[in-house]
């Protein structure tokens, strides 16, 4: 087994690189790879696959709530016993519920961003011949492919996959006989779970070695990107939540098993008392939700760091705000962890204790309000190019406000009561961390399809794709806020047997119908994905004019990033449209002494070298001008 290599910041820039030269099998290469890029690649194309998967699920979901009474022989193809007469069984219609959730939530936003862009930048935008571990790194794929693989084979078995909801609350999954769903399915829910876990720990530990451990000369964490910051918080915030839920699980595990009643109590199934004693559901929801809500910021924060990188490259102007945006993540992060309690507005706590967790959610605002207001100062009259990646990034903070918005209705516990487990709780996380999520990944895949793939993808094709998308998603969770509102509850099957809920019917055809049309629109995406790796033209070394550290490697990849030595980093990460350069972009890796006719007062702030160039140099530009004048 590998151990980890730690290397001393400094000592990393003459890193050895003969081990970019041993000779690579198609199985050490492209299947049990340790090369950080790989395993990217890997990570991205099961959680592409995954995606499509989930989607899927939606639909077919969807066209139930459509048309509840209507038979469709298909579905009976494709579904057999769990859609007699080509209408979903009720049970089942739950399981794909559930399955959509845990699909969307861990398989593909987790690993669609901390497993492929943590993977791909850490090492490339720190400097650093790989991670820390490259045999845990290729372990953590491992992981969470058999993770994903076990969550998929539940549609395969006798009774049905877990129907408990992506949340799993007890009794529903603590006793197998509870329903179809609650059986075979759930345990193989619960597997799965612990062995995503295990692959998220493993990454996270991997992430936070290798940033604090081996940045290349002269990466202080003040020259550090916004992508790095995102990805490093985000992997603590994992490290420190995700044994919770394993926690949780191991006890449900007991329950479901061996008799305890860690969450049962009072149970009557079908006119027979169980025995469990003591035990209270609402434990597994302070648990699940410990976890639950920092999940939140562990697919939100990734995508955040991968805006503030696109959206600063394409405008063409410097981060605004650079500190403030760092102390929002850092904000994020802990208060991630004094919020749960907000999910549990209904279960009867304590008012003052759902007033501290009021409170805390409503703070937690603050730092999100932060990173929209330096997004939009970004923008604001940047000399901005429409690239996909862009227009996805603006996307994301679109979903950002108009979710973020919703979220201080449901913050407030008076308000949430009323609208808790209604569509307007749907629509607010659809849009905030759904969607937003998603066009974060979006936008990360087209900025770095080149440095991943070596092409370029179509452009056009990205457009139609981001428009699509984008008018899609809002037809799709804007009406059912106004659902929320009437008090339309989730997760029912069908609302037509309940008058005051039928009037919704023709809404709910037309949401369905706008989330096909986005499905549609993600065929552009796959179809430009898959085509653009063999067949896109080729891309040049830094396609987009960058000036971070991965634009800096050999369009080629070779197993170490660089072919020579690492190089060393001068200035932070965002040096674009500075006075007095001759481009508009000034690469990390270029010296102070090299843009005299740029150079700032606040460029040379602890960095003594540097102030001796530039005082040499003021000194030289003062004798000419003087002999001039004299002249």
């Amino acid at each position: 087994m590998s151990t980890i290599a730690i290397h001393n910041p400094a000592a990393s820039h003459h890193d050895d690189h003969s081990h970019a030269h041993h000779k690579e099998t198609f199985l050490t290469k492209y299947v049990f790879s340790q090369d950080h890029k790989m395993i990217a690649k890997q990570f991205l194309i099961t959680g592409i696959i995954m995606g499509v998967i989930a989607m899927g699920i939606s639909i077919l979901f969807r066209i139930q709530l459509a048309y509840p009474d209507e038979s469709f022989p298909l579905l009976e193809v494709l579904l057999g016993k769990f859609a007699p007469e080509g209408r979903l069984d009720s049970n089942f219609y739950l399981s794909l519920v559930t399955i959509h959730g845990t699909i969307m939530v861990f398989f593909v936003l987790t690993a669609g961003l901390s497993g492929t862009f943590s993977n791909l930048l850490i090492p490339l935008q720190l400097g650093a011949r790989d991670m820390a571990s490259p045999f845990m790194n290729m372990l953590s794929y491992w992981f969470f492919f058999t993770a994903s693989v076990i969550m998929l084979s539940t549609f395969f078995i006798e009774t049905q996959p877990a129907g408990a909801g992506w949340t799993i609350y007890p009794p529903l999954s603590a006793l197998p006989q509870a329903m179809p769903g609650s059986g075979l399915g759930m345990t193989m829910w619960l597997i799965s779970m612990v062995l995503f876990v295990a692959s998220s720990l493993m990454g996270g530990i991997n992430y936070v070695s290798t940033v604090l451990n081996m940045r290349t000369k002269g990466m202080d964490l003040w020259k550090m990107p916004l992508t790095i910051w995102a990805f490093f918080l985000t992997a603590i915030v994992g490290i420190l939540s995700f044994p919770v839920l394993v926690a949780a699980v191991v006890l449900l595990i007991f329950d479901r098993s061996f008799g305890t009643s860690f969450y049962l109590s009072d149970i009557v199934i079908q006119g027979q008392v169980l025995p469990n004693e003591g035990g209270s559901p609402v434990l597994w929801q302070h648990l699940f939700w410990f976890l639950g809500h920092p999940e939140v910021y562990i697919v939100l924060m990734p995508a955040l760091g991968i805006t503030s990188e696109v959206i600063a490259t394409n405008s063409r102007k410097p981060i605004f705000g650079y500190h403030a945006m760092v102390y929002s993540l850092i904000g994020i992060t802990v208060l991630s962890f004094i919020v749960w309690g907000h999910h549990m507005f209904v279960t009867g706590m304590n008012p003052f204790l759902g007033g501290v967790f009021m409170i805390t959610t409503l703070i937690i605002a603050v730092p999100s309000a932060v990173k929209t207001f330096n997004y939009l100062a970004t923008l604001w009259r940047g000399n901005i190019r429409f690239t996909p990646a862009m227009l996805f990034a603006i996307g994301l903070v679109s979903f950002f406000i108009s979710g973020g918005l919703t979220g201080i209705f449901l913050g407030n516990a008076a308000l949430d009561i009323n609208l808790h487990d209604t569509y307007f709780v749907v629509a607010h996380f659809h849009l905030v961390m759904g969607s937003a999520a998603i066009f974060g990944m979006l936008s990360g895949i087209y900025h770095w399809f080149p440095k991943m793939f070596g092409r370029m993808m179509n452009a056009k094709l990205g457009y139609l794709h981001f428009w699509l998308t984008f008018i899609s998603a809002y037809l799709v969770f804007f009406p059912m806020h106004f659902m929320g509102l009437d008090g339309v509850p989730r997760r029912y099957y069908a609302f037509t047997e309940f008058e005051s809920m039928a009037e919704w019917l023709s809404v709910n055809k037309f949401i369905t119908w706008a989330a096909i049309l986005g499905a549609v629109a993600q065929a552009a995406f796959l179809y430009n994905f898959f085509y653009s790796i063999f067949f896109g033209k080729k891309a040049t070394q830094n396609p987009w004019e960058s000036t971070t550290l991965e634009w800096t490697t050999p369009v080629e990849h070779l197993h170490g990033n660089w072919p020579g030595e690492i190089p060393t980093v001068y200035r932070w990460p965002y040096d674009y449209s500075k006075p007095g350069h001759e481009t508009d972009f000034i690469m990390q890796t270029t010296p102070h002494s090299q843009t005299m006719s740029s150079n700032l007062a606040h460029d040379f702030e602890g960095n003594e070298e540097a102030e001796r160039i530039q005082s040499k140099w003021d000194t030289e530009h003062n004798n000419i001008n003087n002999t001039e004048e004299v002249k």
